[in-house]
């Protein structure tokens, strides 16, 4: 079946009326099928903004956030991008249709290799993936034009900073738990970053050497699904009690799915720290 006005209603709805407006990044998820990086009996939710677990504690994040984070690397087509935290593998293939070459590192083999056989089968053929530790970069490919980490670290990795060319753009979201921002950082010498700060959001934990040890409690904890990149935007508190939100998606898969993550928010808090991002699913 042809997703293609979908995948255009994806953008409209949830991606340029939240103000993205880099071409090459609309463009890329015009082009990219998210229903095939989503589960086995999840396609019917892949274009819901929200996101998804796939497996092995992770999440394939809500489509505004990955817009935003690519937006925010300012990518160009001959840029050398690395990805921390391949997951299902849907970023690294958006950065593939923009960037020249895409490096990306999972730390779950399992999640890697269902990355690998994705992009080969939609015939992605500039992406690199390995599995290793995400929070000591790729060394051998750098330096990158741009770093893109999709889980939170305690603090930004020396690795990864030292792997930005002059001018590259590291985004990565920073801080614990709840009170986690995403930056980025711009190389603007040899020890010098200029720093900005994006928002608040909700990433799954980096786990690294320079980051979370694979104890840290948002990984370890054993609702259905981790919490998944949110992102927080200006919008009056409510009282969310999870029903607007299951009515408002379009089958009852999504339903199901959105059930769950409706169902963790509400035990872990997340309708206190983002009320914003919550109050337009109720």
């Amino acid at each position: 079946m042809d997703k293609t006005r979908i995948r255009d209603r994806m953008v409209e709805h949830h991606v340029t009326r939240r103000g993205i407006r880099d071409p090459s990044v609309t463009e890329a998820m015009r082009t990219v099928p998210r229903e095939k990086f989503v589960p086995p009996g999840s396609e019917e939710c892949a274009y819901e903004d929200a996101p998804l677990p796939i497996g092995e504690g992770q999440t394939i994040s809500q489509p505004f956030i990955v817009a935003l984070m690519l937006e925010k690397a300012n990518l160009d087509a001959g840029d050398t991008v690395l990805e921390v935290g391949t997951g299902s593998g849907y970023a690294s293939a958006l950065l593939s249709r923009i960037a020249r070459h895409v490096y990306s590192i999972e730390r779950h083999e399992g999640l890697a290799l269902q990355a690998k056989e994705r992009f080969e089968k939609l015939g992605y053929r500039n992406i690199d993936v390995r599995v290793g530790d995400g929070s000591k970069g790729w060394v051998e490919a750098a330096p990158f034009d741009a770093i893109i980490v999709s889980a939170s670290a305690p603090e930004v990795p020396t690795a990864l900073k030292e792997q930005l060319g002059f001018g590259g753009r590291l985004i990565i979201p920073v801080g614990r738990g709840e009170g986690q921002r995403l930056k980025r950082l711009t190389r603007t010498g040899d020890t010098t970053f200029e720093e900005e700060d994006l928002g608040g959001v909700i990433f799954v934990p980096l786990i690294g050497e320079d980051a979370w040890t694979a104890t840290h409690p948002m990984y370890t904890a054993t609702a259905p699904c981790l919490p998944g990149t949110v992102a927080s935007e200006p919008s009056s508190p409510q009282d969310a009690q999870g029903g607007a939100w299951e009515r408002n998606t379009s089958c009852p898969r999504c339903r199901k799915v959105c059930s769950i993550i409706v169902n963790f928010s509400k035990n872990s808090g997340l309708f206190n720290v983002f009320p914003g991002w919550f109050s337009r699913f109720f």
